[in-house]
């Protein structure tokens, strides 16, 4: 077709492996603004057991329709499955145990690799791990210099286990700019362990986020043989077919890497095929889609439709920092989509109260069988368009006898399907366009509400193809600055620069390259510091000479043991009945009294708890769940007691963590709130104390008190209360603070790495705060605190009681949400949970729309906007769930770390205050039911947002009121409280006695 239009030369091949069907295409870029859009052919054919065989297939097929010589090909782009297929089927012949080595001198050790991998995989790839000396702090400064004798002694631990790939991982690696701590240290297992051995080091993988980004890295790693060995089998393939061109795989952010570097990075091509399908529909649209603005699009294939927002700059928007692959977390670039059992093999039923239903369930890849018009009878989506004459599929005449009625219910629900996704997508009230791709977008309607226009270009079932095609070039950059000698602008223009370099090094033509995306993120609690993310895209340079493959031995281990071998020698556990769980109380014969005996459920569930208490901040408590976890697998015990257990005299201990969140997720836990009070039992002269207490029952410090009191350590049981009933920015604003003046000090802060300082005097008790903040900053801006010990009486008189026995009916009510497939009313049973809608209730219900940060001493303020949505929008089991205090029109919610009031803006311009601090103002994510922090704020998630009364401790005086109200925060508010407070049913009085 397009040799009569067009000289057959610079044509480009794009592949997309799906799992039912392989896709090519042969594009000519140039003649993009023709009907065809440069497409000269297209093929679709199954993907085949080895996929390179379909693609070789595919890409032959192309060649020979097109009448398109082989010299005539610049590049060949190909998205995959078959690295990610590796991991999710735990193929023990194509990934291999993985080595690790930890740098850090005194961080890393207490939370091991791999801890929340699923126990298949995780034995399937563990390997040794080895410590040595070296990290930074979030300043850039060393924890630790590299000591090149301990790196060759580890080494030798390494070869004995016989492992051929090994991860080196670095606290803070992604900003060493100055002392290459991990390059430094590969260089050195390369050289002891041979250049047979693959060395990959993390900060190559991805950012900021130390368990994810090793998570990322181990993946990465078990994979490179494989990887080495698919590509190249993919170029024997080009070998065969008369290809000479250059190979590239489509990676996951929507631009491209050569053949080589996808070998040496395989985990950057994981997931590539939905931006393919994207990228590819945004070309394939062309003229249509104009006037700069995003766009929504829905792919619609047998099974599910899957959506995406399409930047105004054509690459997708982004999902959250952290994604998860095979049941494992990790942090590299993914695009935001949702999914729903949507597609064109979508079976349809009708319910004998007379309604409709389509999906989600989908006779998938058997539809030319099983759906009528093939002569199959099962009624499915592609049925219902054929009968309305929307589709001229199979034979129009087996669905004749599918009443009208029964189509036009199943065209509506279809209809509302995929309106909600359109509003799910969106960002803002303004209709926006929609691109309908995918061989099953035949289902869909000619309009949709929250569409300007529905644009279903040509060639929209092969868009997958097309995209990996017209894929460019990027450069990314994630990096946190110091601004005490720079401005924002110039540290934002510095990472600007870096990513161009980047980009261009990647093979984009420099004049071609621009700025798609900067994101600058104050850094929480650290004075001057920045962390900016950009992203830089151009043109790839298809001159340019093809980077040669690694030349390494890639024999094959031939291990004879199958992925069904390690799935039944590995544990595999059973999931607890959150219904029928009941915790484990004993009776202490010593004391009389009951105790409660943590288990791994208790503590998970008292870990989501904790995090919605935070409303916002306080920091994830998963670090420290890990360590509890590990605690108890390894024999420990660690326990749970009323404050009415204790005499009143009882010597009482509390603190937890000071410092940012951005230190605490690279800097693991070590056992610096062990050290602090240790520190402080010294200065006392105390050999021992009775109990603990939580100095904030939100966030990571409501479990920290949990790991003191473990037997591995103190060996003493910490009290069902805290001293916040949430989580609050300052020490000072604590309920013993508030009733007490003077009870902070001595106290004592410990680094974690050698340096404690105690603090036995002061003026006021926000002096405390100030003058431990300024040393937290000094010493790596994260510390663990030991505060004056008290006394069970004062506990009784002034802590907020039973907030752990909160946190776990919290984190019980997301469990069973979970497991009864009933998340989107979480928050409703949260509110029943805690009291009923007199304590606690569901505020509003929306999207984030919108999100605004700024840092302003150490603390990350900002604000984020959730616009509605209308009843009539909602998914199904929330439009008839509990009413919210406030809905249509948008809420508005402040924050300084943790979330300050709700204001709710009518659709009639009309504000009101709906809730304030110190009542409880907790923001969860509707599609997981779990709470979002700060740094989780993102564009684009659909949101509940939950009241909880605070405790009296906070409303009963006016001291209370000054500190816990927004004024104390720079508003000029007065605090409007939500409800009466009902104390928490405590777990040790409810299940005492009984054994789970």
């Amino acid at each position: 077709m397009g040799s009569n239009e067009q000289p057959l030369q610079n044509i480009r091949i794009g592949v997309d492996v799906g799992g039912t069907n392989t896709d090519a295409v042969a594009l000519l870029p140039d003649a993009n603004g023709s009907p065809s859009r440069g497409i000269l052919a297209h093929h679709k054919t199954p993907t085949t057991p080895h996929v390179t065989d379909g693609i070789e297939a595919a890409i032959r097929a192309v060649l020979k329709d097109g009448a398109i010589p082989p010299s005539a090909i610049t590049t060949v782009t190909i998205g995959t499955t078959h690295f990610i297929n590796a991991v999710v089927e735990r193929d023990a012949r194509r990934l291999r145990r993985v080595g690790i080595v930890r740098v850090s001198r005194a961080f890393l050790r207490q939370i091991p690799p791999l801890s929340e991998w699923p126990p298949a995989l995780k034995e399937l790839l563990r390997g040794p791990v080895v410590y040595v000396d070296g990290g930074l702090h979030i300043d850039g400064s060393e924890e630790a210099p590299v000591k090149d004798e301990q790196v060759v002694a580890a080494c030798g631990e390494l070869k004995a286990s016989g492992v051929d790939a090994v991860v080196v991982a670095g606290i803070f690696s992604p900003i060493d700019e100055v002392f290459q701590q991990e390059r430094r240290v590969a260089a050195i297992v390369r050289r002891e362990l041979g250049e047979r051995v693959d060395v990959v080091c993390s900060a190559d993988v991805s950012n900021i986020g130390f368990l994810e980004r090793e998570n990322a890295a181990v993946l990465n790693a078990s994979i490179l043989k494989y990887g080495r060995r698919t590509v190249k089998g993919f170029r024997d393939a080009m070998d065969r077919l008369g290809l000479r061109c250059g190979l590239y795989i489509t990676q996951n952010d929507g631009t491209l890497i050569d053949a080589a570097a996808a070998a040496r990075m395989p985990i950057r091509t994981f997931s590539s095929g939905a931006t393919n399908s994207m990228r590819g529909a945004a070309y394939l649209a062309g003229k249509n889609l104009l006037g700069g603005s995003a766009a929504v699009v829905i792919d619609v294939g047998g099974t599910t439709a899957d959506a995406g927002v399409l930047l105004p700059s054509g690459f997708p928007r982004q999902a959250s920092a952290f994604v998860t692959v095979a049941g494992v977390k990790v942090n590299y670039s993914m695009p935001f989509l949702h999914s729903i059992g949507l597609g064109g093999g979508s079976i349809v039923r009708e319910t004998d109260d007379g309604k409709v239903t389509v999906g989600p369930d989908s006779v998938g890849h058997y539809i030319t069988s099983e759906a009528r018009v093939f002569g199959g009878k099962v009624l499915t989506a592609t049925d219902v368009a054929v009968a309305a004459k929307k589709a001229d599929i199979g034979d129009a005449k087996l669905v004749q006898d599918v009443s009208s009625d029964l189509v036009v219910q199943a065209q509506s629900r279809i209809k509302v399907m995929l309106e909600g996704m359109v509003d799910l997508c969106k960002t803002s009230p303004e209709p926006l366009p929609v691109l309908l791709v995918g061989g099953g977008s035949v289902v869909a309607p000619d309009s949709l509400k929250g569409a300007s226009k529905i644009i279903c270009p040509p060639f929209h079932d092969v868009a997958n193809a097309v995209g990996a095609a017209v894929s460019k070039v990027g450069g990314v950059v994630d990096i946190i600055q110091s601004t005490d000698h720079q401005s924002q602008t110039e540290a934002a223009q510095k990472a600007k620069d870096l990513a161009i370099k980047r980009a261009t090094e990647a093979g984009a033509i420099p004049s071609t390259i621009t700025i798609t995306e900067v994101d600058t993120l104050p850094v929480t609690y650290v004075a001057n510091k920045l962390r900016t993310v950009v992203k830089a895209v151009g043109d790839l340079d298809v001159t340019r000479q093809p980077t040669p493959l690694e030349d390494k031995e890639d024999f094959d281990d031939g291990g004879e043991e199958t992925r069904k071998d390690y799935l039944d020698k590995a544990e595999v556990e059973k999931p607890v009945d959150p219904f029928a769980y009941r915790p484990e109380i004993k009776l202490n014969p010593e004391t009389g009294h009951h105790e409660w005996i943590l288990s791994e459920t208790d503590i998970a569930w008292l870990a989501e708890g904790c995090y919605v208490l935070g409303c916002a901040g306080g920091g994830s408590p998963a670090a420290t769940k890990i360590q509890l976890t590990d605690q108890l697998r390894e024999g420990y015990e660690i326990k749970i007691v009323d404050v009415t257990s204790l005499a009143p005299d009882a010597v009482v201990y509390w603190g937890g963590h000071m410092g940012s969140p951005a230190v605490s997720v690279e800097r693991l836990n070590a056992t610096e709130s062990i050290d602090a009070f240790t520190a402080l039992m010294e200065y006392l002269k105390h050999d021992s104390f009775d109990s603990v207490i939580s100095l904030e029952i939100g966030g990571a410090n409501g479990l920290e008190p949990l790991l003191i009191g473990s037997s591995k350590y103190f060996n003493r049981p910490t009290i069902d209360a805290d001293f916040m009933g949430r989580a609050y920015p300052t020490y000072w604003q604590t309920t013993i603070a508030v009733h007490q003046p003077g009870s902070l000090i001595p106290c004592a802060i410990d680094s974690g790495d050698g340096k404690t300082i105690i603090m036995s005097r002061t003026t006021t008790d926000e002096i405390v705060d100030r003058a431990l903040r300024a040393s937290c900053s000094e010493m790596g801006s994260r510390v663990g605190m030991a505060a004056k010990p008290t006394t069970a009486e004062i506990v009784s008189k002034f802590a907020v009681q039973k907030t752990m026995s909160l946190a776990w009916r919290i984190g019980r009510c997301i469990a069973r949400a979970e497991a009864s497939n009933t998340l989107s009313k979480v928050c409703e049973g949260i509110v029943d949970e805690v009291g009923g809608q007199e304590t606690a209730r569901i505020l509003f219900r929306g999207k984030i729309i919108n999100v605004e940060r700024r840092l302003f001493k150490g603390h990350s303020y900002g604000t984020i906007t959730i616009g509605g949505i209308p009843a009539d929008e909602e998914e199904a089991g929330v439009a008839d769930a509990m009413a919210a205090v406030a809905e249509g029109g948008t809420m508005q919610i402040p924050f300084k770390n943790e979330n300050l009031y709700c204001e709710h803006a009518a659709e009639d311009g009309t504000k009101r205050i709906v809730a304030t601090v110190p009542d409880l103002i907790a923001v969860l994510d509707t599609s997981s039911g779990r709470a979002l922090g700060v740094p989780e704020f993102r564009y684009g998630l659909r949101v509940t947002v939950l009241g909880i009364t605070a405790s009296p401790q906070w409303t009963s005086t006016a001291m209370g009121l000054a500190i816990g109200g927004p004024k104390a925060f720079g508003y000029d508010l007065e605090y409007r409280a939500l409800g009466v407070y009902v104390e928490p049913r405590s777990v040790i009085e409810e299940y005492g006695g009984q054994k789970g």
